[in-house]
């Protein structure tokens, strides 16, 4: 069955990775999927975290993600004092999705920080702003390489994320809004290119489902990425 973008149950909305969209990032990406899109940059600093132990020779990552007040429909607050529950949840997720495919101990005291700031959402912030980290980071990984403030690639293997969900008895990919506001079952994935598993968050809305229709939403959804990842 068709959907709104005419696309099929198991098709992407257009992607579109931009890159090099900022100057002063080490890595920045403008990320589209569909009407979603995302800044991702990559900024680097020297040292690590206070809470690091002293003779720990690991470097770190981490992610901030914002929506930006005119990106929804109606116009969203500014976090300026205090993250919303969901804004941390979306942070943790891109931050240790990106770390998993890391070898933190290539980037010996180094911070690299991933923001995501989304200027226009229409579903799938989350798994858009995690594709577009880690092109950003890639790119701020060459940079560091070619000006040997590093002196191997840390980056394991690629990575990608994407949503999926089931929406009126159907599995579908890459929901937008309106899939996303009706979905009965609505699940988030974060996979290597490998097909290793870093995040597989599923739930159901409404009445519980079917273990073979997880089965089938998890497989859309890793086709899906391997899309993705051959767009990077």
């Amino acid at each position: 069955m068709t959907r709104i973008e005419n696309r099929k149950n198991d098709e992407t909305r257009q992607i579109k990775f931009t890159k090099n969209y900022t100057k002063n990032a080490l890595g920045s990406v403008l990320v589209e999927f569909g009407d979603t899109k995302v800044i991702t940059t990559a900024s680097v600093e020297e040292g690590k975290p206070k809470w690091f132990d002293k003779d720990d020779n690991r470097g770190w990552l981490t992610a901030e993600y914002s929506l930006l007040p005119s990106s929804t429909s109606t116009r969203c607050q500014r976090e300026r004092t205090k993250i919303s529950g969901r804004t941390q949840e979306i942070q943790r997720l891109i931050g240790r999705s990106l770390r998993a495919c890391v070898d933190l101990h290539k980037i010996p005291d180094l911070t690299i920080t991933i923001d995501a700031d989304v200027i226009q959402a229409d579903g799938g912030t989350r798994t858009a702003s995690i594709c577009g980290g880690f092109v950003a980071l890639s790119c701020a990984i060459e940079k560091l390489l070619a000006e040997g403030k590093i002196k191997e690639n840390p980056i394991i293997e690629p990575i990608g994320a994407i949503s999926a969900g089931i929406v009126d008895g159907e599995v579908r990919l890459d929901l937008n809004y309106e899939e996303d506001s009706h979905a009965q079952v609505d699940s988030n994935v974060v996979l290597t290119k490998s097909g290793k598993i870093i995040e597989f968050q599923t739930t159901a809305e409404g009445e519980p489902y079917e273990f073979d229709k997880m089965i089938e939403i998890f497989n859309t959804a890793k086709k899906g990425i391997q899309e993705i990842i051959a767009k990077y």
